[in-house]
């Protein structure tokens, strides 16, 4: 693999569409790497655009608008880090021989759709997953509920992220509030949602799965610790690494997730995401890109998971080794403004083994990330302590 030189005509160019918290991690690893980075989001100033060589704000579901963008910045590989996109689009560039997607157009378009990557695991696969059913109206979600699905039950849309629109619920009367949320809560209104089946399972993971290339230059699979993770209403609050697992239960996790992973093909990291009940393992979720709970990596990792999707998808070595235990916990902003301001901090890094990341997005909501405390521990426990008691002495204001 050959790199180039940063703003000069030989630059190696990478554009991110969606340049979120995580986009900007990935950005700083690539730049690390000697690549010249191109960070592209929906709204200005979001915190990949502050790291990144040149940002851009665009509508990326618009064909013209993504179209030019690419013919001007002239990128050799496009890392989608959102679902909201208009994935015809990447596939004509791709076909077009003009860029690279990653890790696949394929792997973007399904994963982007909660709809495709379930028929994919379920039907083509055949991996063990929750009882599913997609449903485009409040009648069709009525009647899928009482054909078999039952409560209680998960509606979610079929395009979304960090838990928006999504909902549980425990009886007929909920329907119609979790439809209009499901409706309406997606990255791109789809009116379609899918409702799963609860499964009495112990614990959750996300097994962050590598497709790098080993020394030979072939495609290997690399699996990091796994990662156990608390989630509230669909979106991560805190995660730990490692999960303790059974062995046999590990190994059916790698499986399932190899067998994904080998599907969508491709080079990069991936989110895989599975629900645990002793030895069984069902199959979740899948990103085909860094992932919120994977943030605990920063402090767990030799490299974090934005070091590894940055060296994978480069054609670069990678090494997913543990080197502590590690865990994060969200810090949200608490207010609705355009000014927060963080006290604390100094506090927060008093914690023993603790760090802090502050994201710097232009917006605060009330349960909005706006940032995560990170910890080591000499176990997961003390890790877990230290990350929760450096994440509440971060206060947040409006100023």
């Amino acid at each position: 693999m050959q790199i180039g030189t940063p703003l000069s005509p030989n630059a190696t160019r990478v554009m991110l569409l969606g340049s979120g918290e995580l986009g900007k991690e990935v950005i700083i690893a690539l730049q690390r790497l000697g690549v010249e980075v191109i960070a592209v989001d929906r709204y200005k100033n979001a915190p990949g655009h502050q790291v990144a060589h040149r940002a851009y704000v665009i509508d990326m579901t618009d064909d013209q608008a993504l179209r030019n963008l690419i013919a001007q910045e002239r990128p050799h590989l496009i890392v989608p880090e959102i679902e909201a996109l208009n994935t015809q689009t990447l596939a004509d560039i791709e076909a077009a021989g003009i860029a690279t997607v990653i890790p696949t157009v394929k792997a973007v378009q399904l994963t982007m759709n909660r709809e495709g990557i379930r028929r994919l695991a379920a039907e083509t696969l055949k991996l063990p997953t929750s009882p599913y059913a997609f449903a485009k109206s409040e009648a069709d979600l009525q009647a899928a509920i009482d054909a078999g699905i039952g409560y209680p039950c998960f509606i979610k849309p079929t395009m979304s992220s960090s838990g928006k629109g999504q909902s549980r619920i425990t009886q007929m009367s909920e329907v119609k509030t979790a439809w209009d949320y499901a409706a309406t809560g997606g990255r791109v209104n789809q009116g379609v949602v899918i409702v799963e089946g609860q499964i009495d399972f112990d614990y959750e993971i996300t097994l962050l799965t590598v497709r790098a290339k080993n020394a030979q230059g072939e495609i290997t699979t690399y699996f990091c610790e796994p990662i156990g993770h608390v989630q509230e209403k669909g979106d991560y609050v805190e995660s730990w690494q490692p999960q303790p697992m059974a062995t046999k239960a590990l190994e059916e996790s790698k499986r399932i997730a190899k067998a994904v992973t080998d599907s969508l093909g491709g080079l990069g990291l991936f989110g895989v995401e599975l629900f645990i009940k002793g030895d069984q393992v069902w199959f979740s979720e899948v990103s085909p890109r860094p992932h919120d709970t994977g943030m605990v990596t920063m402090a767990s990792q030799r490299f974090s998971e934005f070091d590894l999707h940055a060296r994978a998808i480069l054609g670069l070595p990678v090494d997913v080794s543990l080197r502590d235990a590690g865990a994060s916990a969200v810090i949200y902003g608490g207010h609705e403004t355009k000014q927060l301001a963080f006290d604390g901090v100094d506090k927060a890094l008093t914690v023993p083994g603790s760090d802090i990341r502050l994201f710097g997005k232009p917006e605060s909501f009330i349960k909005r990330r706006m940032g995560v405390a990170l910890a080591t521990g000499k176990d997961i426990t003390e890790a877990r302590e230290r990350a929760k008691l450096a994440a509440s002495l971060v206060k947040t204001k409006v100023v």
